[in-house]
Protein backbone atom coordinates (compact mmCIF):
# COMPACT_ATOMS: atom_id res chain seq x y z
CA UNK A 1 0.00 0.00 0.00
CA UNK A 2 1.12 3.75 -0.84
CA UNK A 3 0.83 6.27 1.49
CA UNK A 4 2.57 8.33 -0.76
CA UNK A 5 -0.65 10.84 -2.13
CA UNK A 6 -1.03 14.03 -1.53
CA UNK A 7 1.88 16.68 -1.69
CA UNK A 8 5.22 15.19 -1.95
CA UNK A 9 7.82 17.13 -0.39
CA UNK A 10 11.35 17.36 -1.87
CA UNK A 11 13.51 16.96 0.91
CA UNK A 12 16.88 16.89 -1.04
CA UNK A 13 19.72 19.77 -1.30
CA UNK A 14 18.59 21.71 -4.38
CA UNK A 15 16.41 22.49 -5.81
CA UNK A 16 14.52 22.83 -2.84
CA UNK A 17 11.29 23.18 -1.28
CA UNK A 18 9.54 26.71 -2.90
CA UNK A 19 6.91 28.99 -1.31
CA UNK A 20 4.08 29.36 -3.12
CA UNK A 21 4.38 33.45 -2.79
CA UNK A 22 7.29 32.56 -5.07
CA UNK A 23 5.92 30.40 -7.53
CA UNK A 24 2.97 33.03 -7.67
CA UNK A 25 5.23 36.27 -8.25
CA UNK A 26 6.68 33.99 -11.16
CA UNK A 27 2.98 33.39 -12.28
CA UNK A 28 2.88 36.24 -14.97
CA UNK A 29 2.59 37.44 -17.99
CA UNK A 30 6.22 38.23 -20.01
CA UNK A 31 7.35 41.64 -18.93
CA UNK A 32 8.86 44.66 -20.94
CA UNK A 33 12.94 43.94 -20.64
CA UNK A 34 13.45 47.52 -21.79
CA UNK A 35 11.75 49.76 -18.92
CA UNK A 36 8.99 49.89 -16.66
CA UNK A 37 8.38 47.22 -13.92
CA UNK A 38 10.78 44.46 -14.41
CA UNK A 39 14.56 47.39 -14.44
CA UNK A 40 12.67 49.12 -11.30
CA UNK A 41 12.42 46.32 -9.47
CA UNK A 42 15.85 44.91 -10.05
CA UNK A 43 17.03 48.07 -9.05
CA UNK A 44 15.52 47.12 -5.69
CA UNK A 45 17.58 43.42 -5.44
CA UNK A 46 21.29 44.91 -5.02
CA UNK A 47 20.73 46.62 -1.98
CA UNK A 48 19.10 43.19 -0.52
CA UNK A 49 21.69 41.19 -2.02
CA UNK A 50 24.51 42.65 -0.55
CA UNK A 51 22.96 42.68 2.94
CA UNK A 52 22.30 38.97 2.34
CA UNK A 53 26.06 38.51 1.85
CA UNK A 54 27.44 40.53 4.74
CA UNK A 55 29.35 43.55 2.32
CA UNK A 56 28.68 46.17 0.49
CA UNK A 57 30.51 44.58 -2.81
CA UNK A 58 29.82 44.37 -6.36
CA UNK A 59 27.05 42.00 -7.36
CA UNK A 60 26.63 40.08 -10.76
CA UNK A 61 24.06 37.54 -11.54
CA UNK A 62 24.44 34.66 -14.22
CA UNK A 63 21.77 33.18 -16.13
CA UNK A 64 23.20 29.47 -14.67
CA UNK A 65 23.09 27.19 -11.96
CA UNK A 66 25.54 26.38 -9.51
CA UNK A 67 28.36 25.03 -11.43
CA UNK A 68 27.93 28.10 -14.05
CA UNK A 69 28.43 30.11 -11.25
CA UNK A 70 32.11 28.56 -10.56
CA UNK A 71 32.83 29.08 -14.06
CA UNK A 72 31.77 32.79 -14.08
CA UNK A 73 34.50 32.82 -10.97
CA UNK A 74 37.15 31.12 -12.47
CA UNK A 75 37.16 33.27 -15.87
CA UNK A 76 37.00 36.74 -13.71
CA UNK A 77 39.34 35.19 -11.16
CA UNK A 78 41.83 33.60 -13.67
CA UNK A 79 44.14 33.87 -16.70
CA UNK A 80 44.95 30.67 -18.24
CA UNK A 81 47.69 28.57 -16.68
CA UNK A 82 46.98 30.52 -13.99
CA UNK A 83 47.10 29.06 -10.11
CA UNK A 84 44.42 28.18 -7.44
CA UNK A 85 44.98 26.70 -4.34
CA UNK A 86 41.87 24.57 -4.16
CA UNK A 87 40.52 23.29 -0.43
CA UNK A 88 38.11 20.29 -0.63
CA UNK A 89 36.19 19.13 2.27
CA UNK A 90 33.98 16.90 -0.21
CA UNK A 91 32.86 16.12 -3.42
CA UNK A 92 32.15 19.97 -4.26
CA UNK A 93 35.31 21.35 -3.19
CA UNK A 94 37.14 19.12 -5.76
CA UNK A 95 34.28 19.75 -8.15
CA UNK A 96 35.20 23.30 -8.20
CA UNK A 97 39.19 22.04 -8.55
CA UNK A 98 37.35 20.25 -11.93
CA UNK A 99 35.87 23.06 -13.19
CA UNK A 100 38.57 25.52 -12.92
CA UNK A 101 41.07 22.42 -14.74
CA UNK A 102 38.92 22.29 -17.37
CA UNK A 103 39.18 26.06 -17.91
CA UNK A 104 42.94 26.10 -18.12
CA UNK A 105 43.54 27.12 -14.43
CA UNK A 106 46.45 24.77 -12.74
CA UNK A 107 44.21 23.61 -9.63
CA UNK A 108 46.95 22.17 -6.26
CA UNK A 109 44.54 20.45 -4.43
CA UNK A 110 44.38 20.32 -0.39
CA UNK A 111 41.85 17.22 0.46
CA UNK A 112 41.54 16.82 3.62
CA UNK A 113 38.61 14.25 3.16
CA UNK A 114 35.07 14.46 3.82
CA UNK A 115 34.26 14.21 7.12
CA UNK A 116 36.25 17.33 9.09
CA UNK A 117 36.67 21.29 7.92
CA UNK A 118 39.92 22.07 6.29
CA UNK A 119 43.05 23.05 8.48
CA UNK A 120 43.82 26.38 8.44
CA UNK A 121 47.61 25.94 9.11
CA UNK A 122 48.12 23.28 6.29
CA UNK A 123 46.53 26.14 4.05
CA UNK A 124 49.09 28.53 5.43
CA UNK A 125 51.88 26.02 5.20
CA UNK A 126 50.82 25.83 1.60
CA UNK A 127 51.08 29.75 0.67
CA UNK A 128 54.48 30.08 2.62
CA UNK A 129 55.80 27.36 0.76
CA UNK A 130 54.44 29.50 -2.33
CA UNK A 131 57.67 32.15 -2.17
CA UNK A 132 57.34 33.01 -5.79
CA UNK A 133 53.42 34.02 -4.66
CA UNK A 134 52.08 32.25 -8.14
CA UNK A 135 48.85 30.84 -6.18
CA UNK A 136 46.13 34.04 -7.42
CA UNK A 137 43.51 32.85 -5.56
CA UNK A 138 42.14 30.14 -2.46
CA UNK A 139 39.20 28.42 -3.54
CA UNK A 140 37.23 26.76 -0.47
CA UNK A 141 33.50 25.87 -0.22
CA UNK A 142 31.63 27.19 2.78
CA UNK A 143 29.29 23.78 3.50
CA UNK A 144 30.00 21.32 0.66
CA UNK A 145 26.79 20.21 -0.24
CA UNK A 146 27.87 16.59 -0.47
CA UNK A 147 30.05 16.11 3.00
CA UNK A 148 27.43 18.96 4.87
CA UNK A 149 31.04 19.86 6.11
CA UNK A 150 31.29 23.75 6.87
CA UNK A 151 34.60 25.48 7.09
CA UNK A 152 35.65 28.03 8.99
CA UNK A 153 36.38 31.03 6.48
CA UNK A 154 37.39 33.95 9.01
CA UNK A 155 40.04 30.96 10.14
CA UNK A 156 41.19 30.50 6.31
CA UNK A 157 41.62 34.01 5.99
CA UNK A 158 43.97 34.51 8.83
CA UNK A 159 45.82 31.59 7.51
CA UNK A 160 46.15 33.90 4.17
CA UNK A 161 47.23 36.79 6.08
CA UNK A 162 49.38 34.93 8.42
CA UNK A 163 51.24 33.29 5.49
CA UNK A 164 51.81 37.12 4.14
CA UNK A 165 50.18 36.02 1.06
CA UNK A 166 48.70 38.27 -1.75
CA UNK A 167 46.24 35.55 -2.85
CA UNK A 168 42.34 36.47 -2.69
CA UNK A 169 40.03 34.35 -1.09
CA UNK A 170 37.17 32.51 -2.93
CA UNK A 171 34.30 31.30 -1.19
CA UNK A 172 31.57 28.91 -2.69
CA UNK A 173 28.28 29.65 -0.55
CA UNK A 174 25.97 27.44 -2.84
CA UNK A 175 25.13 25.56 0.00
CA UNK A 176 25.01 27.87 2.71
CA UNK A 177 23.70 31.55 1.50
CA UNK A 178 20.31 32.38 3.34
CA UNK A 179 21.20 29.29 5.74
CA UNK A 180 24.31 29.71 7.28
CA UNK A 181 25.79 32.97 9.08
CA UNK A 182 28.09 34.56 6.30
CA UNK A 183 29.99 38.31 6.09
CA UNK A 184 31.91 39.05 3.24
CA UNK A 185 33.41 42.22 4.33
CA UNK A 186 34.30 41.12 8.08
CA UNK A 187 35.84 37.73 7.06
CA UNK A 188 37.72 39.34 4.70
CA UNK A 189 36.42 37.50 1.69
CA UNK A 190 36.97 38.36 -1.64
CA UNK A 191 34.82 36.43 -3.90
CA UNK A 192 31.35 34.92 -3.38
CA UNK A 193 29.37 32.73 -5.29
CA UNK A 194 26.07 31.67 -4.57
CA UNK A 195 23.10 29.91 -6.82
CA UNK A 196 18.97 30.57 -6.49
CA UNK A 197 17.90 26.80 -5.83
CA UNK A 198 18.95 26.19 -2.27
CA UNK A 199 18.57 28.84 0.76
CA UNK A 200 16.79 31.24 -1.68
CA UNK A 201 14.14 29.05 -2.51
CA UNK A 202 14.35 30.00 -6.04
CA UNK A 203 14.06 27.52 -8.95
CA UNK A 204 17.71 26.47 -10.24
CA UNK A 205 18.38 29.38 -13.06
CA UNK A 206 20.34 32.12 -11.30
CA UNK A 207 24.35 32.17 -10.16
CA UNK A 208 25.23 34.93 -8.16
CA UNK A 209 28.84 36.50 -7.75
CA UNK A 210 29.80 39.09 -5.05
CA UNK A 211 33.59 40.29 -5.40
CA UNK A 212 35.30 42.76 -4.11
CA UNK A 213 37.20 45.74 -4.87
CA UNK A 214 40.44 44.26 -4.64
CA UNK A 215 38.93 41.44 -6.94
CA UNK A 216 37.83 43.90 -9.52
CA UNK A 217 41.12 45.60 -9.86
CA UNK A 218 43.48 42.34 -9.58
CA UNK A 219 41.45 40.89 -12.46
CA UNK A 220 40.90 43.11 -15.02
CA UNK A 221 43.29 41.40 -16.93
CA UNK A 222 41.63 38.04 -16.67
CA UNK A 223 42.02 36.42 -20.35
CA UNK A 224 39.51 33.57 -19.26
CA UNK A 225 36.68 36.10 -19.36
CA UNK A 226 34.46 35.96 -22.78
CA UNK A 227 32.24 38.79 -23.10
CA UNK A 228 28.97 36.24 -21.18
CA UNK A 229 31.30 35.73 -18.37
CA UNK A 230 32.78 39.12 -17.70
CA UNK A 231 31.72 40.11 -14.18
CA UNK A 232 32.78 44.07 -15.33
CA UNK A 233 29.31 44.91 -17.10
CA UNK A 234 27.12 43.27 -15.35
CA UNK A 235 28.06 44.78 -11.84
CA UNK A 236 28.40 48.19 -13.55
CA UNK A 237 25.84 48.43 -16.15
CA UNK A 238 24.25 51.72 -17.47
CA UNK A 239 22.17 50.12 -19.76
CA UNK A 240 19.82 47.16 -18.40
CA UNK A 241 20.55 44.45 -20.67
CA UNK A 242 24.29 44.61 -19.70
CA UNK A 243 23.54 42.97 -16.17
CA UNK A 244 22.51 39.75 -18.05
CA UNK A 245 24.58 40.01 -21.35
CA UNK A 246 21.37 39.98 -23.56
CA UNK A 247 17.80 39.46 -22.12
CA UNK A 248 17.03 38.96 -18.37
CA UNK A 249 16.48 35.72 -16.70
CA UNK A 250 12.35 37.77 -15.93
CA UNK A 251 10.68 35.09 -13.88
CA UNK A 252 13.82 33.92 -12.18
CA UNK A 253 14.09 37.37 -10.98
CA UNK A 254 10.22 38.15 -9.74
CA UNK A 255 10.59 34.81 -8.07
CA UNK A 256 14.32 36.31 -6.28
CA UNK A 257 12.27 39.56 -5.11
CA UNK A 258 9.61 37.70 -3.23
CA UNK A 259 12.23 35.22 -1.67
CA UNK A 260 13.77 38.05 -0.57
CA UNK A 261 11.08 40.15 0.77
CA UNK A 262 10.45 36.70 2.82
CA UNK A 263 13.89 36.76 4.32
CA UNK A 264 13.68 40.77 4.97
CA UNK A 265 10.01 40.12 6.81
CA UNK A 266 11.33 37.13 8.72
CA UNK A 267 14.56 38.50 9.59
CA UNK A 268 18.27 37.39 8.40
CA UNK A 269 19.29 36.25 11.90
CA UNK A 270 15.88 34.17 12.22
CA UNK A 271 16.43 32.54 9.26
CA UNK A 272 19.85 31.56 10.18
CA UNK A 273 18.43 30.62 13.99
CA UNK A 274 15.82 28.62 12.41
CA UNK A 275 17.87 26.64 10.10
CA UNK A 276 20.72 25.82 12.94
CA UNK A 277 17.52 24.93 14.81
CA UNK A 278 16.05 22.16 12.34
CA UNK A 279 19.65 20.91 11.80
CA UNK A 280 19.67 20.30 15.49
CA UNK A 281 16.47 18.55 15.19
CA UNK A 282 17.41 16.05 12.90
CA UNK A 283 20.93 15.48 14.32
CA UNK A 284 19.12 14.51 17.65
CA UNK A 285 17.07 11.72 15.64
CA UNK A 286 20.07 10.61 14.30
CA UNK A 287 22.01 10.43 17.49
CA UNK A 288 19.04 8.31 19.18
CA UNK A 289 18.96 6.58 15.41
CA UNK A 290 22.66 5.41 15.99
CA UNK A 291 22.45 4.49 19.65
CA UNK A 292 24.22 1.00 20.09
CA UNK A 293 23.95 1.35 15.89
CA UNK A 294 27.00 2.24 14.85
CA UNK A 295 25.96 1.47 11.26
CA UNK A 296 23.77 4.52 11.47
CA UNK A 297 25.73 7.75 12.01
CA UNK A 298 26.40 11.48 11.11
CA UNK A 299 29.13 11.81 8.64
CA UNK A 300 30.65 15.07 10.75
CA UNK A 301 31.09 14.11 14.09
CA UNK A 302 31.49 18.04 15.67
CA UNK A 303 28.76 19.74 15.47
CA UNK A 304 30.34 22.85 14.93
CA UNK A 305 31.56 21.73 11.73
CA UNK A 306 28.22 21.01 10.77
CA UNK A 307 26.35 23.33 8.05
CA UNK A 308 22.48 24.20 8.33
CA UNK A 309 21.63 23.32 5.34
CA UNK A 310 21.73 19.47 4.87
CA UNK A 311 22.89 16.92 6.72
CA UNK A 312 24.97 14.07 5.20
CA UNK A 313 24.73 10.64 7.18
CA UNK A 314 25.25 6.67 6.95
CA UNK A 315 22.41 4.37 7.34
CA UNK A 316 24.14 1.12 6.82
CA UNK A 317 25.00 -1.47 6.06
CA UNK A 318 24.53 -1.13 2.19
CA UNK A 319 22.09 -0.84 0.68
CA UNK A 320 19.85 0.19 3.62
CA UNK A 321 20.23 3.78 3.01
CA UNK A 322 18.73 3.08 -0.64
CA UNK A 323 16.33 0.95 0.41
CA UNK A 324 14.99 3.68 2.57
CA UNK A 325 15.15 6.23 0.27
CA UNK A 326 13.02 4.14 -2.50
CA UNK A 327 10.61 2.97 0.17
CA UNK A 328 10.59 7.17 1.35
CA UNK A 329 9.42 8.14 -2.17
CA UNK A 330 7.57 5.08 -3.41
CA UNK A 331 5.30 4.89 0.25
CA UNK A 332 5.55 8.28 1.95
CA UNK A 333 5.77 11.00 -0.93
CA UNK A 334 9.29 12.18 0.98
CA UNK A 335 12.64 12.18 -1.94
CA UNK A 336 15.77 12.26 0.01
CA UNK A 337 19.24 12.92 -1.16
CA UNK A 338 21.72 10.50 -2.31
CA UNK A 339 25.19 10.15 -0.48
CA UNK A 340 26.78 12.09 -3.13
CA UNK A 341 30.59 11.69 -3.13
CA UNK A 342 30.52 9.34 -0.27
CA UNK A 343 31.61 5.82 -2.69
CA UNK A 344 31.40 5.71 -6.44
CA UNK A 345 27.86 4.91 -7.76
CA UNK A 346 29.57 1.27 -9.01
CA UNK A 347 30.26 0.32 -5.53
CA UNK A 348 28.23 -1.39 -2.86
CA UNK A 349 28.96 1.12 -0.36
CA UNK A 350 27.35 3.82 -2.57
CA UNK A 351 24.00 2.58 -1.16
CA UNK A 352 24.63 3.20 2.38
CA UNK A 353 24.83 6.99 2.64
CA UNK A 354 21.67 9.28 2.08
CA UNK A 355 21.18 13.45 2.65
CA UNK A 356 18.82 14.73 4.83
CA UNK A 357 18.34 18.83 3.43
CA UNK A 358 16.72 20.93 5.67
CA UNK A 359 17.35 24.17 3.51
CA UNK A 360 15.37 26.68 2.81
CA UNK A 361 11.61 27.18 2.92
CA UNK A 362 11.24 24.47 5.97
CA UNK A 363 9.69 24.84 9.39
CA UNK A 364 9.15 22.41 11.93
CA UNK A 365 6.32 20.18 11.12
CA UNK A 366 7.82 19.98 7.74
CA UNK A 367 11.07 18.35 9.35
CA UNK A 368 9.25 16.54 12.19
CA UNK A 369 7.36 14.74 8.87
CA UNK A 370 10.93 13.78 7.31
CA UNK A 371 11.99 12.00 10.60
CA UNK A 372 8.77 10.26 11.62
CA UNK A 373 8.24 9.21 7.80
CA UNK A 374 12.35 8.10 8.00
CA UNK A 375 11.62 6.07 11.20
CA UNK A 376 8.44 4.28 9.67
CA UNK A 377 10.56 3.33 6.93
CA UNK A 378 12.89 1.89 9.08
CA UNK A 379 10.66 -0.11 11.09
CA UNK A 380 9.13 -1.55 7.30
CA UNK A 381 12.19 -2.68 6.39
CA UNK A 382 13.32 -3.89 9.49
CA UNK A 383 16.30 -1.31 9.51
CA UNK A 384 18.12 -1.53 13.16
CA UNK A 385 17.84 1.49 15.24
CA UNK A 386 18.01 2.67 18.48
CA UNK A 387 14.92 4.08 19.96
CA UNK A 388 13.73 7.55 20.91
CA UNK A 389 14.60 9.41 17.63
CA UNK A 390 11.60 11.14 17.31
CA UNK A 391 11.08 12.48 21.27
CA UNK A 392 14.42 13.53 20.39
CA UNK A 393 13.65 15.42 17.68
CA UNK A 394 10.54 16.95 19.25
CA UNK A 395 12.53 18.00 22.42
CA UNK A 396 15.36 19.81 19.95
CA UNK A 397 12.04 21.68 18.00
CA UNK A 398 10.21 22.50 21.89
CA UNK A 399 13.37 23.87 22.88
CA UNK A 400 14.53 26.29 19.91
CA UNK A 401 10.76 27.44 19.80
CA UNK A 402 9.98 27.77 23.42
CA UNK A 403 6.70 28.04 25.20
Amino acid sequence: MTLANGRPYLAIPGPSTMPDRVLNAMHRAAPNIYAGALPEMVESLWPDLRRLAGTKAYVALYIANGHGAWEAANANLFSRGDLALVVATGRFGIGWAESATAQGVQAELLDFGKAAPADPARIEAALRADTAHGIKAVLVTHVDTASSVKNDIPAIRRAIDAAGHPALLAVDCIASMGCDAFFMDDWGVDVVVAASQKGLMVPPGLGILWFSDRAMERCKTSDLRTPYWNWTPRATATEFWQHWAGTAPTHHLFGLRESLNMIAEEGLEAVWARHAALARTVWAAFDAWGAGHPEIALNVADPASRGHSVTAARIGPAPNASRLRDWLEQRAGVTLGIGLGMALPSEPAYHGFLRVAHMGHVNAHMTLGVLAAMEAGMIALDIPHGPGALTAAAQAVAGAAGA
